[in-house]
């Protein structure tokens, strides 16, 4: 973690749309594309033939770029995606392409997203030109209870969202229904839900999730920490039972979310920034594996009152950044972990080995 802090300038916002095999996210990704409010915005594709963009709808193609009539501009991976992303942004910058505001990047049905994220958290190109808005997650209502019970990847889409689409509510008992997001509600308490029959969604519910506004320029803390949510799951999951259709009719003992924790530690005191940079290094160095995300709001005494938010998926933290105000009166330090096969006393003792705080 970098022992240093600093403002972000204005850059494109980025979302991560990802759900596991057959979730129905191409499906959700198509009609997106057809959205008005879809005309300033760029989407990162494996392949076009796997979106189904009707040709009636294309203004303008070339080789791996198709500019549709909403405005909305499609463009596949060439090479890794760090390089699709450069060439975007340069082809921005001399107006070969139209001046997007926002990227939304699609991952494969099996992806995980935290490579995705890494790579956003350590090129020093995409940090200073993009920022991470959010991780969209496609559930599929109808096998969502398999799916986490037997792959943990679906799990952890689920786990580290901001935003979660379950689909296929239309073709699904509404008591399964009711139960999934039961189900994701204890393993994700922050996530809103929506609910997209045929992939009807609007980018208002979808976009907007992260730290910085680019509407208003802003900082929405509180919206992006939800700590609040963190607090009343008690750091675990609790979920028993299945109720449901599918063809499974015990409790797996061996549950995929049954390891997910999520908790809040909180610091009264203000902190010294190169303690606090010490600690969570070492807490990416020993756990980072276990780590699904940590998102924190932090009180340094050294900045005289200017909070920071810190940002990590896994070993990787985002570069920290100082924020204009607290988001309201409470001053104190909270760290929002998400977690696999880690309890809140081991993230404790890590962090008391740098920290001469009691946690509360």
């Amino acid at each position: 973690m970098s022992q240093s802090t600093h403002t972000p300038p204005e850059r494109i916002p980025v979302s991560i749309l990802t759900g596991f095999l057959g979730s129905g996210k191409t499906t959700l990704l198509s009609r997106l594309m057809q959205h008005e409010d879809m005309d300033r915005v760029a989407v990162i594709v494996n392949e076009f033939g796997e979106v189904g963009i009707d040709d009636a709808l294309v203004v303008g193609a070339d080789e791996d770029t198709v500019l549709l009539n909403s405005g909305c501009l499609c463009c596949t991976v060439r090479g890794d995606l760090v390089d699709t992303m450069r060439t975007l942004m340069a082809r921005r910058s001399s107006g070969e392409i139209p001046q997007f505001e926002r990227l939304v990047i699609e991952t494969t049905g099996l992806a995980d997203p935290a490579p995705i994220l890494h790579t956003m958290m350590a090129d020093p190109f995409l940090i200073g030109r993009y920022s991470l808005d959010g991780v969209i997650t496609v559930v599929d209502a109808y096998h969502a209870m398999l799916q986490f019970d037997r792959q943990f990847e679906s799990v952890k889409q689920a786990a580290v969202a901001d935003r979660i689409v379950l689909s296929k509510t239309d073709v699904t008992d509404p008591g399964t229904v009711a139960t999934v997001r039961t189900r994701i509600s204890s393993l994700n308490p922050s996530a809103r839900v929506i609910e997209a029959v045929h992939g009807e969604a609007s980018p208002a519910d979808l976009f907007d999730a992260g730290l910085y506004n680019p509407k208003t320029k802003t900082a929405h803390v509180a919206r992006w920490l939800k700590e609040e949510a963190y607090r009343d799951t008690e750091g675990h999951v609790h979920h028993h039972g299945h109720d449901h259709h599918h063809d499974h009719h015990h409790h797996d003992v061996n549950r995929h979310d049954d390891h997910i924790r999520s908790f809040v530690l909180t610091f009264d005191e203000p902190l010294n920034w190169s303690r606090i940079a010490g600690a969570l290094d070492m807490v990416a160095q020993t756990h980072g594996a276990n780590i699904l995300r940590i998102k924190g709001l932090l009180n340094i005494a050294e900045l005289d009152d200017q909070p920071v938010v810190v940002h990590a998926v896994q070993h990787m933290f985002h570069p920290p950044a100082k924020i204009d105000e607290w988001p309201d009166d409470d001053r104190r330090s909270r760290l929002v972990f998400i977690v696999r096969d880690l309890d809140r006393d081991t993230m404790e003792k890590v962090m008391n080995s740098y920290l001469a705080l009691d946690f509360v």
